[in-house]
């Protein structure tokens, strides 16, 4: 069933949360202070990596940028072959 609500009601809850009365500077740091809070309840969720994942994935990292370094540097052989077999070189 669903709850209906009296003009009262909505109203009540509107006045109270849009209410635009006290220091906005205040409000700012309170927006500030939330934000902070908030980050540290998050950062508190993390699961961090242990040592040894940490390190096996800083390897599988580094193994993937030397293939595709290796990779772009083979296409950049090839295309400097074919430059210098149709223009000719000097």
């Amino acid at each position: 069933m669903t709850e209906t609500s009296t003009a009262e009601d909505r109203g009540a809850g509107r006045s109270a949360r849009g209410s635009r009365q006290g220091n906005p500077l205040a409000r700012f740091f309170n927006k500030i202070i939330l934000f902070v809070r908030q980050v540290i309840d998050e950062m508190r969720k993390v699961v961090w990596p242990t040592r040894q994942e940490l390190i096996s994935y800083t390897a599988v990292v580094l193994v993937f940028i030397a293939v595709i370094m290796a990779y772009v540097v083979g296409l950049d052989k090839v295309f400097q072959w074919l430059v210098q077999w149709l223009f000719g070189s000097n």
